[in-house]
């Protein structure tokens, strides 16, 4: 019986290969996905879009977001989803693009032209919510399901 010595570099190798690959597997594990219906709708005119936001950095910001979709509108309902989602906390914008804008529109006094909508539903009395108003966790494999009321 021929007995060979492994090489030290050859078995560190072998971990740090493991170890990368129990990382990757892991992250797609804690990968979950958000579905998020829109209510509220004053018309079936455009779509809506959404922006899923994972930090209160850039929060609102168009370009800024983590991910965004889109939903068609049938009946004054819509649906946005986001998949694949690493756990963390996050908070969605959402707002109603009745003509196909890519971005919110402010008329004179700074209030939005069309129906925007937030994660938690927060109030809106004095102007847009925080990141943490609006935010909410990811983990596990469970989906998040949100309900989204906009208002105009």
């Amino acid at each position: 019986m021929i007995v060979r010595n492994r090489n030290v570099g050859t078995g560190i190798i072998e971990l740090l290969l493991s170890l990368a690959l129990l990382i990757v597997v892991s992250n797609a594990v804690a990968a979950g996905s958000i579905n998020v219906a829109i209510t509220g709708i004053r018309n079936d005119q455009g779509l809506i879009r959404c922006g899923l936001y994972s930090s209160a950095a850039g929060f609102r910001v168009p370009g800024k977001q983590f991910r965004d979709a889109t939903g068609k509108i049938q009946g004054g309902r819509a649906v946005c989803a986001f998949n694949a989602v690493p756990a963390g906390t996050y908070a969605v914008a959402v707002f109603h693009a009745e003509r196909g804008e890519s971005q919110v529109t402010f008329g004179l006094l700074g209030k939005p032209t069309e129906g925007v909508g937030f994660s938690r539903n927060p109030t809106m009395t004095t102007g847009p919510p925080s990141f943490e108003a609006a935010a909410f966790p990811v983990g596990g494999s469970s989906p998040v399901d949100l309900t989204v009321k906009l208002k105009y």
